[in-house]
């Protein structure tokens, strides 16, 4: 903008411009018609950008995903599925998390990839805590607890595992990872247990 003897003039090339010269905000000269015979494709060519215009049939219908999930073929009937449900002693059938009761099991399937195979912890991207060894896993239901419902990055298992299977890996971090005798029965899981169980936010 120039101020010019005391008179403002605008400087661009707007100004260079006809009155009714032809923009891209200018309404499209053909009609967008919304009715049942309308042309799908003719609406998103005439349309503003990124608009999509659908038929009241489309609109109608109900929402779905982007993918067609009725496409991808059945977990139990994946060929490739078999080698783990194998792993984790079970089958698809109206299950779900883990089929196995046994603790070393359970403790391999779920906890080693962050606390390791003997239980001995691990630093790097992240900290996981070494079980092996550890004064804290005297209390057995200091670890029910942690199973439950979680702790910080954990996540929690408690609908994952049943009370049988929540007792079994417990026993297994009590006694074979450390030296501690208590008895872990199904009853102490329940008593932990609540009708609420935390979200999927580890932090929860």
């Amino acid at each position: 903008m120039l101020i010019i003897g005391g008179t403002i003039a605008l400087s661009g090339c707007s100004q260079y411009k006809a009155k009714n010269a032809a923009t891209i905000a200018n309404p499209q000269k053909a009609p967008v018609l919304f009715n049942n015979s309308f042309d799908n494709q003719a609406s998103r060519n005439q349309g503003a950008w990124g608009g999509v215009y659908m038929s009241k049939a489309e609109l109608a219908e109900p929402t779905t995903n982007i993918v067609d999930v009725r496409s991808i073929t059945k977990m139990s009937d994946d060929a490739s599925m078999q080698k783990w449900l194998t792993k984790f002693e079970g089958s698809t059938q109206g299950k779900t998390g883990f089929f196995t009761t046994n603790g070393k099991k359970l403790y391999d399937d779920s906890c080693a990839g962050c606390h390791m195979q003997k239980g001995e912890g691990a630093q790097g991207a992240g900290y996981y805590p070494p079980l092996a060894d550890n004064s804290k896993m005297q209390s057995k239901y200091y670890i029910i607890s942690i199973v439950i419902n979680g702790l910080r990055g954990m996540p929690s298992f408690h609908r994952m595992m049943s009370d049988e299977q929540i007792a079994a890996v417990t026993q297994y971090v009590h006694s074979d990872l450390n030296n501690f005798t208590d008895t872990v029965t199904t009853a102490n899981v329940a008593q932990l247990r609540h009708n609420f169980p935390p979200g999927s936010d580890p932090s929860e």
